[in-house]
């Protein structure tokens, strides 16, 4: 009886560790992300920092990431690089990844510049419409009739709580738009042209290949567009602290989107991704003082029941592919001891002679 005990408190207590732990990898995540992207927003913004420059942070956080994954790859060797990257999978791969990934931070940052952090926020929500769409473009994904009208409500949401923004800019919701696309563009080629071979990159790795890319892409527009503005500023100095803690920040943020899908999975990531819009909408309306009106929460109301639906059916389609496989694997197993009991008694059955001669 005291050992059942024991076994049940001990139980409890390994759940209760997991929980916390999960909740822990979550707290951080959100945090991470949700520094950055009011850091970025405070230097880029011309009534705060006044630094708008996107094109030159992007290359100042790929060039921090760069030098760090190469530190922690080739001099600390605390990760290995892929043994399966070749010079023709990086070409083919790596470098189409990197150039969509350089064009999503260079956008995405770039809105910062023209639109307040709630209204991105919002916008941001029609990231599982664009990648929902370019997966049944690429034949990634089934197309459904149920999902598609999910995916047009989403979007019915985000245009209601675009028709409320107070501080609507054209050009703004322009780079932001064209943010969510690359980026969703981005995740299905890592489905193709990455996940499809087998190859699974880290963070760290996926920094170490892909950051020097993204820095060689991104020095072509920087030096015709930014590099001529930041000659005139005679004045300017680097400061070191503001870009490099903000770069840091960049780095860890990789890092625990690692651990987080690793240690839960990419459903929670987006479960605690709508808990972070709307902290970053209640700062953004609190703090740095953005208004954000009725017809903007009613929009994202139904923008974010829609998106919570869409996880939730997800979750469920999971669930019963994995109830699936189980069954599948009982099946197999049951036909297995099937098959292995009708051969014991066709054994049985056999005269002696046939049973020596075997």
């Amino acid at each position: 009886m005291a050992k059942g005990g024991t076994s049940a408190g001990s139980n409890s207590s390994g759940v209760l560790r997991k929980v916390i732990l999960s909740y822990t990898y979550v707290g951080i995540w959100i945090f991470l992300s949700f520094s950055v992207i009011i850091f970025n927003k405070y230097i880029l913004d011309r009534k705060m920092y006044n630094w708008p420059y996107p094109v030159s942070l992007t290359m100042i956080h790929m060039a921090f990431s760069s030098g760090l994954a190469f530190l922690l790859v080739r001099v600390f060797k605390i990760v290995e690089p892929s043994a399966s990257m070749t010079r023709d999978l990086y070409l083919r791969s790596i470098v189409p990844i990197g150039l969509l990934f350089s064009l999503s931070l260079w956008f995405s940052n770039s809105a910062y510049i023209y639109l307040s952090v709630s209204f991105i926020q919002m916008l941001k929500a029609l990231m599982p419409v664009a990648v929902y769409s370019l997966g049944v473009i690429f034949k990634k994904d089934v197309f459904s009739s149920q999902t598609m009208t999910n995916m047009v409500t989403i979007s019915i949401g985000v245009a209601i709580a675009a028709y409320g923004e107070a501080r609507f800019n054209l050009w703004g919701v322009t780079l932001q738009l064209s943010a969510v696309c690359v980026e969703a563009l981005r995740l299905v080629l890592i489905q193709i042209l990455l996940n499809s071979r087998g190859i699974s990159l880290n963070p760290i790795t996926t920094l170490y290949y892909v950051a020097p890319a993204c820095f060689l892409f991104l020095s072509l527009p920087w030096y015709f567009i930014e590099y001529p503005k930041l000659l005139e500023m005679s004045t300017f100095e680097i400061d070191f602290m503001t870009f490099g803690l903000n770069s840091m920040i960049a780095f860890l943020l990789n890092i625990s989107v690692f651990v987080l899908v690793g240690k839960t999975s990419a459903l929670t990531m987006n479960v605690a991704g709508v808990v972070k819009d709307w902290l970053l909408i209640a700062f953004s309306w609190s703090v740095i003082m953005d208004k954000v009106t009725t017809i903007n929460l009613i929009g994202y109301g139904i923008a974010f029941m829609a998106v919570c639906y869409y996880n939730y059916a997800k979750l469920q389609a999971m669930k019963a592919k994995d109830t699936q496989k189980v069954t599948s694997k009982d099946d197999e197993e049951e036909n297995l001891r099937l098959l292995d009991s009708k051969l014991e008694r066709l054994e049985e059955a056999l005269p002696p002679t046939h049973k020596n001669g075997a």
